[in-house]
């Protein structure tokens, strides 16, 4: 009977020592005094917890929070619900419905089309980006707001409302906060 030996993949296979332990290897004293002196070291070192309520830790600039909906600079939403956020998203996280503009909404709606209705599942959402960098219009980004924590699902499911930036007109200290701008005076 032949018996078959597979090749290593790399080379970095060690041979094990099959010799008799020696006097100070059975007691294992060593290992444990250099495991404790390890532990040691450690204590006196700095702590790296951020006590979070008084303290933030500073975000990578590449962070991706919350989604917030873009307004321009007249109060009137970016977005024309054409649908490449959604189609984007590998989550399936974004649902949209297209509605027409109607007289006397030029204040409210940049274009002719806009989102009658916008929800993103914050619990399919994998915070990729990729709804960001799909949007022909700036309408939508990603801030650099945590994701909150909820017991209810239905509060994990945002609507339009709760994704619009505040109206740049009627709250513009609100706005400018959102966008990360120095407030209005």
């Amino acid at each position: 009977m032949q018996t078959f030996f597979m090749q290593a993949l790399t080379q970095k296979s060690k041979p094990v020592s099959r010799e008799p332990m020696s006097l100070m290897e059975k007691i294992y004293l060593p290992a444990v005094l250099k495991g404790m002196s390890i532990t040691f070291s450690h204590m006196f070192k700095k702590k790296p917890t951020v006590r979070y309520p008084e303290e933030t830790r500073p975000f990578s600039p590449v962070f991706r929070g919350l989604h917030v909906l873009n307004r321009d600079e007249e109060g009137r939403e970016n977005c024309t619900a054409c649908g490449l956020c959604a189609v984007a998203c590998p989550a399936e996280a974004i649902t949209m419905e297209a509605a027409e503009r109607k007289e006397g909404e030029e204040h409210l709606y940049r274009e002719e089309k806009y989102a009658a209705r916008y929800e993103i599942n914050m619990l399919r959402c994998i915070f990729c980006g990729l709804c960001e960098e799909a949007c022909p219009k700036d309408a939508i980004y990603l801030s650099e707001t945590f994701a909150p924590a909820s017991f209810a699902r239905k509060e994990l499911v945002y609507a339009k409302n709760d994704l619009l930036i505040p109206n740049p007109k009627t709250e513009p200290e609100a706005f400018a906060k959102a966008k990360g701008l120095k407030p209005i005076k």
